[in-house]
């Protein structure tokens, strides 16, 4: 247990005390004395309709970033509370709208009541028109954060992995691997909604959808009683493209580069109560050659010393595609139909030659053998899926009170295949093994969520959904008969079904109490799942858990300042790769296998954050994090100087395979920080610390540091041309079984903005003054110590091109229903997984 580790007791105490005192430090020079209050009305100043849902905006005098705002409500009222005294300007907006302000607006105790302010609307029918909003960067909600890389010049031409990078409490190694407060256990999202294109590869995945098709990225460390359990590091939701503007309208972007080239188009149409959304976008990875060397020594039972020292390259390449067509239609002014269909396929091709050297002495020393030999691999990995969705939304007369219904299929149909052959310069017979591993997944998610408010600081939520997941493969296996030809080897061809079903249910409340000081919300889900499968010896128990949740936060003065508390618990089943018994011998000496007897892992998530937003546009959020982790899911290397497959036995042999090793614990802060030092510079930097300790019963425990660190500068010159400059650092960090390599990267970006910005041109370099990134790792073991160096591609420059067309049509829906109190226009696509 971890209360027996005084070492690791005062370092979550140092980082505790740590989080507490910098989130005073920063509460200290909050203003106290808000006193003041601005209600108003925001009307059309033609039909003299109320406007709702119009920005209201609350500016320090003279200042040019707002200090305050608020949404109109549906009748176009507005209130905001707890203003400091002092001078300000009020703007109203909306789109279709010109802007309204009020300047010189003195505040002091009291009401101040503005009455109605009037929006003129401008001509109904704007041609070639670009309407931009600027939306901040990063977005702090009670329960997420939100990304917004709309201005993220450095990953334009780039895929959802480059956007990643720059996320807060998100780290990606070189390899594409993605941690959220050092959990790598994610529950990944498209739209709000589970794709099987992430059970195969997540890694390929998220290099097959392009940056400029990203909307915005939510991270959701705690997520609630109404979220799916899955994921004991959270849940990242990953939202593409829409629009629900009158008209038509659309996006073309193309981009070219040493190393990636994609493309993407979006064309959005939308009538009166219906729209359409469509896309396709592509991308490709050129071919790179990455030189590698790896170095084993093990010794046997009899004390003999086997070195293996193999030195080669590998050429890697990438690609991938993604469309889709989406419909919505408005059937009544409190009923909304959703509809969507997606294609998603990418793939990877590498091959390569390594020169292997296997010597072997006995324990007095004496050369027993060396075998010298030249090895052809290749492997290749193909995934298509199909994600279909449909969606029903009621609201009721009475604000709040909501009824979703959702039901979404995933059909995924993947292959992997790899080849490896063997000469040797000492007489031996030539060895090799082809593997062709096809497969077939399909998720099937039906919700119902409910949302009654019983007051207006008192809110229940309740639904359940069913998931069921089918997966099988086969895996079909030819060895290389006396040197010259492959023929089938029934002895490793075999087939794998798995089919896993979960029945859930959730409860959540949420209130304001103590005269609206605190905001709390709780919930409980209850999660019960069955799981078959026919693989030899595999018996998996059904197992039902509860994953409550609880969260309280409190706003101080105006709002701009906030502190959050929340707990969780969450659960991490084996996905199609950890439970994949195929074994991959593209390297008969490095093998690795997925392991069908694998257990849920399960987190407990204790989370306490920190955010203030200043007067002139800076933000900061402080986030301390203690996770821990039972049954936790580790890849575990075993050496063996023989293994047999089925009756074929191979040599020196490293199997990896995922185990349910002990327990895992980690505490740490994350800070990120946004500030706007001039009106053309501005400074953006996310820093993770934390401190893990594994708990390995028959292992040696392991207490390990590690962080995180990276700068993001943005300038802008005028005249619509900016540049970018991007640098991030992951520190080495230790493992129950090595040392995982550091990570550097950097790159510089430009753009510029033509045509009334409907058009623009960007340049990125990344790496540029060194072509390479070396990795260096280790693994050891009882029996081994094996060193691991990779010189990883990653230079790269490119340029990329974007322009924006249409015809917008701007108009209130006058047509709604005069007692509608809710907006059934909605936002760009579902924010969250709903009954998840």
């Amino acid at each position: 247990m971890w209360f027996k580790y005084p070492q690791y007791i005062m370092k979550s105490v140092f980082l505790i005390l740590f989080s507490f005192v910098f989130i005073t430090a920063l509460h200290a020079q909050t203003t106290p004395g808000a006193k003041g209050k601005i209600t108003g009305k925001v009307t059309d100043a033609t039909t003299k309709q109320p406007v709702d849902y119009a920005t209201v905006s609350l500016f320090k005098q003279g200042a040019t970033s707002p200090f305050n705002g608020i949404s109109t409500d549906p009748k176009g009222n507005f209130s905001i509370n707890n203003i400091p005294a002092g001078e300000y300007k009020i703007t109203a907006e909306f789109l279709g709208y010109q802007k309204a302000t009020i300047e010189h607006v003195i505040v002091k105790d009291g009401t101040i009541a503005l009455g109605e302010i009037k929006l003129a609307p401008v001509a109904n029918e704007l041609k070639g028109v670009t309407i931009t909003a600027k939306v901040p960067t990063v977005e702090n909600r009670i329960d997420k954060m939100v990304y917004n890389p709309q201005n993220d010049l450095s990953a334009q031409g780039g895929v959802a992995i480059d956007v990643l990078k720059k996320v807060p409490q998100i780290t990606v190694d070189i390899d594409g691997n993605v941690e959220l407060q050092g959990n790598a256990n994610i529950r990944f999202l498209i739209n709000g909604k589970p794709s099987s294109i992430f059970g195969a590869s997540l890694a390929d995945a998220l290099a097959s959808i392009p940056a400029s098709q990203i909307k915005s990225i939510e991270v959701i460390t705690s997520p609630g009683a109404k979220y799916d359990a899955a994921g004991t590091g959270g849940i990242v939701n990953i939202i593409l493209k829409d629009s629900k503007v009158q008209g038509v309208n659309g996006s073309v972007n193309l981009s070219a580069g040493t190393r990636r080239e994609n493309g993407s188009f979006n064309l959005n149409a939308r009538k009166g109560n219906f729209g359409v959304n469509a896309f396709f976008s592509g991308n490709a990875q050129i071919n790179s050659n990455a030189p590698n060397t790896r170095n084993r020594v093990s010794t046997d039972s009899a004390g003999n010393r086997t070195t293996l020292f193999q030195q080669g390259s590998n050429n890697f390449k990438r690609s991938g595609y993604e469309s889709g067509i989406n419909f919505s239609w408005d059937i009544s002014p409190k009923d909304q139909l959703t509809a969507g269909v997606g294609f998603n396929h990418f793939g990877n091709h590498g091959n390569g030659i390594t020169n292997q050297d296997q010597s072997e002495v006995d324990a007095a020393g004496t050369p027993i053998s060396d075998i010298r030999s030249i090895r052809n691999s290749s492997s290749k990995f193909s995934g298509y899926s199909t994600d279909v969705n449909l969606n029903y939304k009621k609201t009721f007369a009475k604000e709040g009170q909501e009824l979703d219904v959702l039901y979404s299929s995933s059909f995924g149909r993947n292959s992997f295949s790899s080849f490896q052959r063997q000469d040797y310069d000492s007489g031996i017979t030539s060895s090799g093994i082809s593997n062709n591993n096809p497969g077939k997944d399909r998720e099937t998610d039906i919700s119902v969520d409910y949302t009654q408010p019983v007051s207006k600081t008192f809110t229940l939520e309740t639904g359940g959904k069913l998931v069921f997941n089918h997966i099988n493969n086969s895996v079909i296996t030819d060895t290389l008969f006396g040197g010259n030809a492959f023929v089938p080897n029934p002895n490793q061809t075999y087939g794998f079904t798995y089919d896993r079903k979960v029945y859930a249910y959730y409860l959540s409340a949420s209130a304001s109490v103590f005269n609206k000081f605190l905001d709390v919300k709780a919930g409980l889900r209850d999660e019960y799942t069955t799981t078959t499968a026919d693989f030899q010896g595999v018996n998996i128990p059904s197992y039902n858990i509860l994953a409550p949740s609880l969260v309280f936060s409190h706003k101080f003065g105006n709002g701009a300042e906030s502190l959050k508390l929340s707990y969780t618990r969450r659960i991490q089943r084996p996905d199609y790769g950890d439970l994949n018994p195929f074994l991959n011998i593209s390297d008969p000496h490095n093998i690795s296998t997925g392991n069908p007897n694998l257990k849920p892992e399960k987190g407990d998530n204790f989370e306490l954050g920190y955010n203030k937003s200043f007067d002139k546009g800076a933000n900061i959020n402080v986030a301390a994090f203690y996770r821990r982790n039972t049954d936790d899911i580790q890849q575990f290397t075993t050496f063996y100087s023989t293994y047999d497959v089925n009756g074929t036995t191979y040599t020196d042999v490293s199997l990896n395979q995922r185990y349910n090793i002990g327990s895992e614990e980690r505490i740490g802060i994350n800070i990120y920080a946004s500030v706007p030092v001039t009106d053309k510079l501005s400074l953006r930097t996310n820093m993770i610390f934390s401190d893990r300790r594994s708990t390995n019963p028959g292992f040696a425990n392991v207490s390990a540091f590690a962080y995180r660190l990276n700068l993001n500068a943005q300038y802008n010159f005028g005249h619509d041309l900016s540049a970018e400059f991007f640098g991030n650092y992951n520190s080495s960090q230790k493992g129950i079984q090595g040392t995982n390599p550091k990570f550097v990267f950097y790159n510089f970006a430009m753009r510029k903005m033509f045509m009334n910005k409907k058009a623009s041109i960007g340049l990125t370099a990344t790496n540029p003054f060194a072509k390479y990134v070396s990795q260096s790792s280790s693994t050891f073991g009882s029996n081994f110590y094996q060193t691991n160096v990779r010189l990883v591609p990653v230079q790269s420059f490119g340029i990329s091109l974007s322009y924006k067309f249409g015809k917008l049509e701007f108009k209130k829906d006058r047509e709604k229903d005069k007692n509608n109190e809710q907006d059934n226009g909605g936002d760009n696509g579902p924010q969250s997984e709903k009954g998840k």
